[in-house]
């Protein structure tokens, strides 16, 4: 049997892995924004009826985005291993974890984005149609600014989402408290470890749960 961490090592070991696991949401957080966020407006604005009504492309969209969400993450961290390579270069680490951490959740927050400006008033988008405004007006003068805070809302539990997710990448060898769980605390039977790190998890997800519930709040004051 391995001998244990000392408090000292153990320290060091959950301080760099609480800055790569920071590192992976951070980034993917961007990367999931990038790419959710216009491909939930394109799910609303193209349906028909919509604004810019596109049938298949809004089918095509809706069936690609259900096949992202029904897939188990762990699952989708071994199917990704060839992309990620072709991306970073390797499969391991916490950068190479960034690819399959966006890929895993920006259908979700797609979805969040859907369904966000699926609750602006009508009224809105027709009175800026009303006014001669195309439907990218619609999208930036109305849709968006409206749903701004259930957007946010929803950026906030996707984010937590994400950290579940950098855990799970130590599955793989995707650094971050997850890998630091699985191959000092599981593989070692080091309960400090596992304590540690589930400890430090619950902190980061109260830490981005609170500060957004904070932006959100303070949002609605000044609407």
């Amino acid at each position: 049997m391995q001998s244990r961490l000392s408090v000292d090592a153990l320290l060091e070991l959950m301080y760099q892995g609480s800055l790569e696991t920071l590192y992976m949401v951070g980034v993917a957080a961007v990367f999931t924004l990038l790419l959710g966020l216009p491909t939930g407006v394109l799910l609303v604005v193209t349906r028909p009826g919509g604004v810019l009504p596109l049938p298949r492309l809004n089918m095509v969209l809706g069936i690609g985005i259900n096949i992202g969400r029904s897939l188990p993450f762990v699952v989708l961290l071994i199917a990704l291993i060839p992309l990620t390579r072709l991306v970073v270069g390797t499969s391991l680490g916490s950068t190479a974890a960034i690819v399959p951490i966006t890929l895993g959740a920006f259908p979700f927050f797609a979805r969040v984005v859907e369904s966000a400006l699926d609750e602006v008033d009508k009224g809105r988008v027709e009175a800026v149609l009303a006014m001669g405004g195309s439907g990218w007006h619609v999208v930036v003068k109305a849709l968006l600014p409206e749903a701004l805070q259930a957007l946010l809302a929803g950026l906030t539990l996707t984010v937590v989402m994400l950290i579940g997710f950098s855990s799970m990448a130590g599955v793989v060898g995707g650094g971050g408290l997850g890998d630091l769980a699985i191959r000092y605390g599981y593989q070692r039977f080091d309960d400090k470890v596992m304590a540690g790190t589930v400890v430090m998890l619950l902190l980061l997800v109260q830490l981005v749960q609170g500060v957004g519930d904070r932006l959100v709040r303070a949002l609605a004051h000044r609407r």
